[in-house]
């Protein structure tokens, strides 16, 4: 397959000047395969999910479910209206794709939606955007006012018979409404908690219609897709993941950014693209899809980013946000940190996320502070197996993840916390934790 370092495509327009203008996006090319896609020579909308499906486009929101096989689950014969909505609720600690993508270029995602819903036969669409984001609002809320004016949102766009309409709406700041049933709740004006599946969304999703969920980066592919063929996308990647991703790389490296790259690219090699790990220091450990993914080491620097690479290696791909740490970072304290957004973000509704997000906090600062005892990591890995698999939605699930994962790498700092009476580290040594004795 081919993994060229860096494949800039939902990135390429980024460096332009007042990129995000109707008159910059087209000035590259913008809308030409908006135009392609609603002619008469392309076939319609059934072409499109088929183009889709060949091309091996992939949920870019974590999942990794098959984009044109969603499409494909809408019932066309299903009398009531067809919606698309687009999850632009980026809340996951670590994400940091999706609203860049949107700020530097929000008619990407446009041209995406119009393609995305006349192929689905929908004539409502909605970009569900996280409300603390208020700068991302009045940027896409201008886009789509230029989209509008320009004859590509409304009645008959460019007289193809095609109406849309495209609603921007703002969330109301909370994590779990990035649960696709949860975002659905929101977005009807009703406390976002999840729903209970059957019957998903394809089949009675928004106000009870057949209704499409897919992440901004999904949708912002769509157009490539179409302009330059299914084969040219399926090109890029692995066997299994096609076409290119944008790695998001925080923490302690030279220059953290966005890096569209080819899926199947390694660490090691984004690294290296960010000007290495800070000077003076080494890696210690790293998350492949942000803190809801099981955290991996050194030993899986080479490990290709893929859904199946990661997976392997015992983790997920995730939405692809590469937090790395470096040896002056505290495990525990990271883990201690993230579970407590996990508990603060829960909604409530079900009893093992509810009440076992708290316990799992209340266990794990305990052994923070070096006041547990060496039962308390076998008590949280308890914890974390009567958890998993048992919540309405992913969300407990993910909370367990950095701590199975941390204790099965780290567990000799757990022990060093108890054995020193709290943290060992001196935060301005960086080595201080090393000669402890225990493995950093």
């Amino acid at each position: 397959m081919k993994t060229d370092t860096l494949t800039p495509v939902l990135t390429d327009n980024w460096d332009a000047e007042r990129s995000w203008t109707l008159a910059s996006y087209e000035g590259r090319g913008g809308y030409g395969a908006m135009r392609t896609a609603l002619g008469p020579d392309f076939g319609g909308p059934d072409a499109i999910v088929q183009a889709v499906k060949d091309s091996g486009l992939r949920g870019r929101g974590g999942a990794g479910f098959p984009t044109g096989m969603k499409w494909g689950f809408i019932p066309q014969d299903n009398p009531k209206p067809k919606y698309l909505v687009v999850n632009a609720d980026e809340s996951e600690p670590g994400t940091c794709k999706d609203i860049p993508l949107m700020m530097a270029s929000p008619h990407t995602l446009l041209e995406g939606v119009i393609i995305s819903s006349f192929a689905i036969r929908a004539n409502h669409a909605f970009i569900y955007v996280r409300g603390e984001v208020l700068h991302v609002i009045r940027r896409l809320q201008r886009a789509v006012q230029e989209a509008y004016l320009a004859g590509h949102l409304g009645k008959d766009i460019h007289g193809s018979g095609y109406d849309l309409d495209v609603v921007v709406h703002a969330g109301a700041g909370a994590y779990i409404c990035g649960e696709e049933t949860a975002l659905l709740e929101g977005l009807e004006g009703r406390r976002g908690q999840p729903r209970l599946r059957p019957p998903f969304p394809a089949v009675a999703g928004l106000y009870a219609s057949p209704t499409v969920i897919n992440n901004v980066e999904s949708i912002a592919s769509v157009p490539s897709i179409i302009g330059n063929g299914a084969e040219w996308f399926a090109s890029m990647g692995t066997e299994k993941s096609k076409g290119f991703g944008i790695f998001s790389l925080s923490g302690h490296v030279v220059r953290p950014g966005q890096y569209e790259a080819p899926l199947g690219i390694t660490l090691r090699q984004l690294i290296d693209l960010a000007g290495g790990i800070r000077e003076g220091h080494e890696l210690k450990f790293w998350t492949p899809g942000g803190s809801s993914t099981p955290l991996l080491t050194t030993e899986h620097l080479d490990v290709p980013l893929d859904f199946e690479g990661v997976g392997a290696a015992g983790s997920m791909l995730g939405t692809r946000a590469l937090q790395i740490f470096d040896e002056t970072t505290c495990v525990v304290r990271a883990v201690l940190r993230w579970t407590e957004f996990y508990k603060h973000e829960s909604c409530g509704k079900c009893t093992p996320c509810r009440e076992g997000t708290w316990w799992l906090v209340q266990t794990l600062a305990r052994l923070e502070k070096g006041e547990g005892q060496e039962s308390d990591l076998d008590m949280l890995l308890d914890q974390c197996e009567n958890i998993m698999g048992r919540s309405f939605c992913a969300l407990a699930d993910g909370a367990t993840s950095p701590i199975s994962s941390s204790i099965k790498y780290f567990r000799d700092e757990y022990l060093a916390h108890l054995t020193h009476g709290g943290c060992p580290f001196d935060p301005t040594a960086s080595t201080a934790f090393a000669q402890t004795g225990a493995s950093a």
